[in-house]
């Protein structure tokens, strides 16, 4: 299987930790010049200095913040001259039981969750155009799919990335790829691998699908 990376520029967001650490490890293992964005300074610096022999780099970045996502895209290009992969990987949790849940607690989880990913997401897709090839991969959740307890507005927004996926697909549907690897339990480096799967040549026949990484608990 061809996962070859080599002279990809990828975009991680949330990399600091957890799954999108492990998906921008991943990428940069394959080959990839890796970006990867933090909400702190310190964050980004252990991401430039992790992904550092790979010649990777950690960026701060706010997601609510949508002149922030453009701004990102456009340095991203201007410094590396292309983007290849974006990853919408940063995501939050706020629950509580619908009855309780404040005006903040929804909008910031449909903010950061949802929101963000339409907006890098419609960032990139200008020089993806351009270049006539590249792949939107976007982390969800099986509480997209099932609901949870106190998770109305987390589901809500994980859904909801689910259906913007195909959407993009069909909008972009003979010059990219848009894709989901959902996931919740198991290993970040499970989805990790996934990610790696869909970025490369050999999913280059796959756009539009969710692709469920959770060890059975939800069966599509």
């Amino acid at each position: 299987m061809n996962l070859d990376l080599n002279n990809q520029v990828a975009l991680v967001t949330g990399a600091s930790r957890g799954i999108g650490q492990a998906i921008a490890d991943e990428l940069a293992s394959c080959g990839a010049t890796v970006i990867g964005t933090a909400t702190s300074e310190s964050g980004a610096n252990a991401i430039s200095e992790r992904l550092r022999t790979h010649k990777g780099v950690g960026k701060v970045l706010n997601v609510t913040q949508g002149a922030a996502c453009e701004a990102m895209i456009e340095d991203i290009v201007k410094q590396f001259g292309r983007i290849d992969i974006l990853v919408n990987n940063a995501g939050i949790t706020k629950d509580q039981l619908a009855m309780r849940m404040k005006d903040d607690e929804w909008s910031d989880v449909i903010s950061t969750n949802l929101s963000s990913v339409f907006k890098l997401s419609q960032a990139v897709l200008r020089p993806m155009m351009k270049a006539r090839s590249g792949r939107i991969i976007n982390i969800t959740s099986i509480v997209g799919h099932m609901g949870n307890a106190g998770q109305a507005n987390y589901a809500a927004a994980k859904a909801g990335v689910a259906g913007m996926t195909r959407a993009l697909s069909e909008d972009q549907q003979n010059s990219l790829k848009a894709n989901i690897p959902l996931a919740r339990l198991g290993t970040p480096e499970d989805v990790a691998q996934a990610v790696a799967f869909l970025a490369s040549p050999a999913a280059a026949y796959i756009t539009g699908n969710t692709l469920h990484v959770n060890g059975g608990l939800y069966l599509a």
